[in-house]
C-alpha cells in the first residue's frame, strides 16, 4: 500500500474541478496546477466558484466525504448583490426549497466589513448603484449549485462564492493556485472522520 497523499489546493476561478476537460474548449483544469499522480478531488467546485479543494489518493476517505449521508461542515464566503435583511438571513438559517428540496438549517453571519481574501482574477460584474455585502454561510450539504440558489431564492444573488474551510481544513493564507501538503494535525483532524463514531453523530442526524 502506497503512502496516502492529503493536499489542500486554493482553486482559483475558472478552473475545473477535475484533471481533463471533456469537452474541446481549452479551460483550465487542476492538471494545469497540481502534479501529483494519482490524486483526486474530494467534491468538487463549480467552475465559476474559488476556494479550499482537498485531494487525496486515500479512497475510503474521499468515499467518506462525497457521499450525502454524512454531514461534515463547509463553510463559504458569499458576496451578494444588495444588503440582506435580518428576514433574508432568517430564512438561510432556517433553511428554504430549492428544486423541490428543503436545504437543511445552515449557519449564516452577515459580515460588517469585506472580508480578507484575495481579488479574483476576473473581477465581479456588479451594478454601480447597487450595494453588495458578504455572508459566512456553513452548510452541512453540497447540492449542485446549492449556495447560489439558497441567496437568490430569498432575494440576493450570489455575485462570488470563496469556499474557506472543509470541516475543520482552512484555507488561511494559501492563495489562489497554490496547493500544499496537509500538516500532521491536520491529517490527525480529517481521519477522525473515518471513525465508527462520527459516522454515528453525524451519519443519521437528519
Amino acid at each position: 500500500m502506497g503512502k496516502y497523499r492529503y493536499i489542500l489546493f486554493h482553486k482559483p476561478y475558472g478552473v475545473l474541478s477535475q484533471f481533463t476537460d471533456r469537452t474541446h474548449e481549452a479551460r483550465s483544469t487542476l492538471k494545469d496546477y497540481i502534479a501529483v499522480p494519482g490524486v483526486y478531488p474530494v467534491g468538487r467546485l463549480d467552475w465559476d466558484s474559488e476556494g479550499l479543494m482537498l485531494l487525496t489518493n486515500h479512497g475510503q476517505l474521499q468515499h467518506r466525504l462525497s457521499h450525502p449521508r454524512f454531514e461534515h461542515p463547509r463553510t463559504y464566503w458569499v458576496q451578494v448583490e444588495r444588503i440582506p435583511d435580518a428576514a433574508a438571513l432568517r430564512q438561510l438559517q432556517q433553511g428554504v426549497v430549492i428544486d423541490n428540496y428543503q436545504t437543511r438549517p445552515a449557519i449564516v453571519r452577515l459580515f460588517d466589513t469585506e472580508p480578507a481574501i484575495a481579488p479574483r482574477s476576473h473581477p465581479i460584474r456588479f451594478r454601480k448603484n447597487v450595494p453588495t455585502a458578504w455572508l459566512e454561510m456553513t452548510l452541512t450539504e453540497g447540492k449542485n449549485r446549492q449556495v447560489r440558489k439558497m441567496t437568490a431564492k430569498v432575494g440576493f444573488p450570489t455575485l462570488r462564492l470563496v469556499r474557506v474551510a472543509i470541516a475543520d481544513l482552512k484555507l488561511g493564507d494559501l492563495q489562489p493556485g497554490q496547493w500544499r501538503n496537509l500538516t500532521p494535525p491536520e491529517q490527525q483532524s480529517l481521519l477522525k472522520l473515518l471513525s465508527p463514531r462520527s459516522h454515528q453523530s453525524r451519519g443519521h442526524n437528519k
